[in-house]
Parts: C-alpha cells; structure tokens; sequence
C-alpha cells in the first residue's frame, strides 16, 4: 500500500513533495520520516509520512546533535568568550597532559586532537555523560599526534568541546544552547528531552538490510582494536549500539552533545535558518564573519577514523563540499548515523532538516538526502 504524505509546500516546491513520495514508495511498509526546509527564514517544506508519525514526533539523530552543540561554541565565539587559537589548557588545565599541551581550541573542534576514545573504552552510562567523557579522555593518550591529522571524533567531540565551554563560562553546553537558541525560538531540537515530552518520542529502528546489503555489511568487518573500534567505543564488551544509546532514557534525558540529542525535521530545519537568516522577526544568531568562519573548511583529506575522504569546518561537517555538485562553498552542518540531514547554505539562504525512524544502509546521513536535497535547492534557486 502506497504511503500517504502528509504536510505542506510553498508554492514553487510542488517537485519536492513528488520527490519525497517517490522516494517513500520505494521504502518499507513501515517508514517513518519527516522532511522540512527555510529559505530566507521562511519556512517552504514541511511534509512527513508514517502511520503513528507527525510533524511533531521526535527522533533520535545521533551525530546531528553536534550541530546544536558548534552552535554554541560558534555563539561563545563571536562574543569573544572562547578564542580558536587559544591553547584549551588555558581554559582546561587538566587537559594538557600526555602531549596534549599545545592543542589549541581550533584543532580540538575540528577533529585534530587524536583523542577519539578510550584504550579501556567507556561504559554506556559513561556515554551517556559528558562530564565523565571529558574527565576521563582528560588523562588520556592521543591516538595521533595533536594536530598533525584528523579522525572523527565520534561519540567525545561534544564532551571535549562541552568541557571547555563549561570551564570558560561556568554553564553546560545544554544549558547555553537551551537559553540562546531552543527556547528563544520554540525548536523541537532537544539537547535534553524533559519527561513530559516523552510521550512523542518514536523509538529508533534497527536497520533492515537486504541480503545484498548485508553481505557488504559483512565483507567489511572491523578488527577490534582499529581506531574506527575505539572512536565508535565497539572495542569493549557490553559497549551497547545504536539503537540502544538513542533509546535510552537517561541518553535522552542528559542530551551529551555528541549523538544524544532528539528532534523533529522542523527543529533541526528550524536551527539551521535561525543561525543564517532573520526568523520571526529575531535577527540571525550568526553574524556574516561568523557563518564565514564555521563554513570555511578546517580539516580535509583522509579521515585517519573514517578511512575515506572527509571535510570539517569549525565543527560542522563541510556540507558544501560534501554536496559540491549543487551547494554553494561555505554550506555547514551535520548528519547523523540514523540518516537524519541537517545543514544551512547561506549562499542560498537554504536550511534543510530531514529524520527517519529506521536506520538506513550503510549508516550515516540516508543516501535519500542526495535527492531530497538537490529538489530542495532546485526549487529554493527558483523561488
């Protein structure tokens, strides 16, 4: 039975709907997913599909959230209260132990600090607290030498950077980004589901393979002390997974600001045009000189984790480059093992926001996002 799609489009964005029922055709009898974009700060796309889902629903995105979180630290930035070349030790001190001393601020934020885990691995209640990340990768070994490379820091960016962001201002990353950006605008983005919002919580599903698929799945086994093991914290026993980590209540609850966070479409969407574009009558939270510095690719190559090639801006993934077919240079943003996609390109004054249920193969951002992206770029070039 064909899904029904369910929402709204601006006129000039009728293809983007055909695109997205095209797509959830040829999904399973159970998809679930929502799909929202901003131009300029108007809201131009908000559809979704699912039987038990609206627009409403909340999902897991994994490694959307840090997003949410280099928000922050572009926020503290453009006040002056952080400063990119500063040595994290000067707000840390802590940190600098076992050559970690001379890291600065801009090499931690963008994936340069060789400290993606643990040797001995955390627990998932560990996981599931920046506080405790933080202190312990504090008295950890770099995996690389500090600068020199760049790895993606899977599960500790958020809690590396949440840390400094603690020290030099005396509030959690949660608590800043709830004060500055969720709350003032009303976003179902949560760095922090409060329990009586549970209730619209859908749970992740594990990703549905097909036999093809998981034959690649299982061509590509990971050994058990690679840097991929220990960045994806797979390398000790009981580590938990996926599934387990955004289902979690107390993950929900805490919101560590690597892969903890929970949102609909419209939030993320929502955060994205709030940092480029004049919302509601609010200004944009990111000034020109600001949205240039996080776009503006930081680390690019061989990812030493990913083994493949990777971009970062100043914490966001460099979207642009990533999509360099028909983003514009500077597009930041960031998605998440699930498949959700979140991004802004300011060049033109689009911001995207995209969640599914199930996670989709391979992992990562759900290879849906490239066609649902371009009809949405197409269209915003248009309008």
């Amino acid at each position: 039975m064909t899904q029904q799609i369910h929402g709204t489009v601006a006129d000039g964005f009728e293809a983007v709907r055909e695109e997205f029922a095209a797509f959830v055709a040829g999904e399973l009898p159970d998809y679930e997913g929502q799909l929202c974009a901003y131009v300029h700060g108007r809201k131009v796309v908000d559809l979704w599909a699912g039987d038990g889902n609206d627009a409403e629903s909340l999902y897991g995105v994994f490694s959307s959230t840090k997003g949410a979180a280099h928000l922050v630290v572009a926020l503290l930035v453009q006040d002056g209260t952080l400063e990119l070349d500063r040595r994290v030790t000067y707000y840390w001190p802590e940190f600098g132990t076992e050559g970690k001393a001379a890291l600065t601020l801009r090499d931690l934020v963008t994936h340069r600090a060789g400290l993606i885990g643990l040797d001995a691995g955390f627990s998932k209640d560990e996981l599931a607290d920046d506080r405790a990340i933080a202190e312990r990768l504090a008295d950890q070994r770099p995996f690389w030498r500090p600068g020199t490379a760049f790895g993606y820091h899977a599960l500790v960016i958020g809690a590396l950077t949440g840390e400094v962001v603690r020290r030099a201002t005396g509030h959690t990353l949660q608590e800043i980004y709830e004060e500055r950006v969720r709350a003032p605008y009303g976003l179902d983005f949560f760095l922090g589901l409060p329990e009586a919002l549970e209730p619209r919580f859908r749970s992740v599903q594990p990703m549905a393979p097909t036999a093809k698929q998981q034959a690649v799945l299982d061509a590509a086994p990971r050994g058990p002390h690679t840097l991929a093991s220990i960045a994806s914290n797979t390398h000790v026993p009981d580590a938990g997974d996926l599934v387990g980590h955004a289902n979690s209540r107390t993950v929900r609850a805490k919101g560590p600001a690597s892969a903890g966070g929970v949102a609909a479409a419209r939030g993320l969407a929502g955060m994205y045009a709030a940092a480029i574009s004049e919302v509601a009558g609010r200004p944009p939270l990111l000034k020109p000189d600001t949205v240039a510095e996080v776009g503006q690719v930081h680390s690019v190559g061989y990812d030493l984790v990913a083994r493949g090639h990777r971009a970062f801006g100043l914490g966001f993934q460099a979207t642009g480059e990533a999509w360099y077919l028909f983003l514009g240079a500077g597009a930041f943003g960031h998605a998440g093992a699930g498949g959700s996609q979140a991004f802004a390109d300011p060049r033109s004054g689009l911001a995207y926001g995209y969640t599914r249920r199930r996670i989709a193969f391979p992992g990562g951002a759900a290879p849906e996002n490239e066609r649902l992206v371009k009809a949405v770029h197409t269209a915003a070039l248009a309008s």
